[in-house]
């Protein structure tokens, strides 16, 4: 029996998908979880995987298209299968305005500005980041997706090929011609990434109708990192385990016991969720995204570290999977790794709470009357106020320490 390909949810806030390009066509065969299309989404570029194995029999819109979450975009069934009252393909993209100025919500926009390339050149999201990291200039790139616009295949060809570099790498003598005074650079204008603008309308709206509050607690990490040192040296490079990778597994295990925290408000009734699922904020171009650890009170260390590894990598590449972008039910936001001592954050909606992580630092401590150096990190929880309390946030972080101070707890 035929089946029907929709376009997927990927996060909270998704509401529609740009089909930027069909990976098999009508006619050819599929397995199950072979990639189909590629979408394009305020947050990434998405290999579409088919839900189905067989021919395909239908696809149920045009490449460049912006199709609605859930949506039909194809169709699988059997060669000989008749396939009766299935939606027709969409209508032709909607024309690419060519003005310098445009509007976002009504409100006026002014291009992206940069001295080598034009705002007006079509390519993808994805495209533009390979070229800004290797130096291509996109005005000297015919592209090969829909309209003409470029994608990142045609970035990747240019630099290998060598020929469409914005600018020469400087020559080892430049320095005794370059003049001391170096000439102040005018003012750039950049227009707003779909992304930044997603993760400006759901944090303000978070902020204006979450009442958040914050309790923060400073933790010793002796234990963690002595621990952590032994674990790693057991493992390969690429499978060694970091600090956020015990801060997710401990997380986890501390929510058990506050469900309350692993929650959402819905209307006048609170959500307390069975499955116990971490997001990781990810830094990606021009933002962030939350990968999601799903049940991670069930998993082992090494299981936890691969999966965010490999969920990270394909966020940072622009491929992320549905799956790995959605269903968090509480988030952990961590700068340890720029040195940040201490901040807090907003809450992920619908979420009820979020941890914000500094860094782990060896610092002086008085103990016992004695001053010695000693491992802390100070973490902060932003919580909903309609859903808990201090109090509660306060045995939170004082349960957390539980783990995070006696690490092998979440070893057993």
């Amino acid at each position: 029996m035929a089946e029907t390909v929709s376009m997927p949810k990927l996060g909270f806030d998704m509401r529609e998908g740009i089909l930027v390009r069909w990976v098999k066509n009508e006619g050819e065969t599929i397995n199950k979880g072979d990639v189909l299309a590629e979408i394009e989404t305020d947050k990434a570029t998405v290999e579409v995987e088919s839900s189905a194995g067989g021919v395909v029999r239908r696809l149920l819109a045009n490449q460049g298209d912006s199709v609605p979450v859930g949506s039909a975009i194809a169709i699988i069934g059997t060669a000989d299968e008749k396939i009766d009252d299935q939606p027709s393909k969409s209508g032709p993209p909607a024309a690419i305005s060519t003005e310098l100025t445009t509007k976002v919500e009504g409100q006026p926009v002014v291009p992206d500005v940069s001295s080598s390339q034009s705002a007006l050149i079509k390519a993808s999201p994805l495209a533009k980041k390979v070229a800004r990291d290797g130096k291509v200039d996109l005005s000297k790139i015919k592209g090969s997706g829909p309209g003409g616009r470029i994608v990142r295949r045609d970035v990747e060809t240019a630099l290998k090929s060598g020929s469409t570099l914005a600018y020469s790498r400087t020559p080892a003598n430049a320095a005794a011609t370059i003049s001391a005074a170096k000439p102040i650079p005018g003012d750039e204008v950049v227009k707003t990434t779909k992304l930044r603008q997603v993760i400006g309308r759901r944090l303000v709206e978070s902020k204006q109708n979450l009442p958040h509050f914050y309790v923060s607690h400073e933790f010793k990490m002796e234990s963690l990192m002595s621990a952590r040192s032994q674990i790693n040296g057991y493992l390969p490079d690429n499978e060694k385990v970091s600090v956020n990778d015990f801060i997710v597994k401990s997380a986890a295990l501390t929510l058990r016991d506050f469900p309350n925290l692993n929650a959402s408000l819905n209307g006048t009734e609170i959500i307390h969720y069975g499955h116990i699922n971490i997001g990781v904020a990810v830094t990606v171009e021009g933002g962030l995204l939350t990968v999601v650890c799903r049940d991670a009170d069930q998993k082992p260390l090494r299981q936890i570290s691969a999966e965010v590894k490999a969920m990270a990598a394909r966020a940072r590449e622009g491929k992320v999977k549905p799956e790995d972008v959605d269903g968090s039910t509480f988030s952990t936001s961590n700068l340890g790794m720029y040195d940040v001592e201490n901040f807090i954050a907003i809450i992920n909606p619908p979420e009820a709470a979020i941890l914000a992580i500094g860094s782990a630092r060896e610092v002086p401590v008085v103990e016992n009357g004695v001053i010695k150096s000693g491992w802390r990190m100070k973490t902060t929880i932003s919580v909903d106020h309609r859903v808990s309390d201090g109090a509660e946030a306060a045995r939170f972080m004082q349960a957390l320490a539980g783990f995070l101070e006696n690490p092998v707890r979440m070893l057993v």
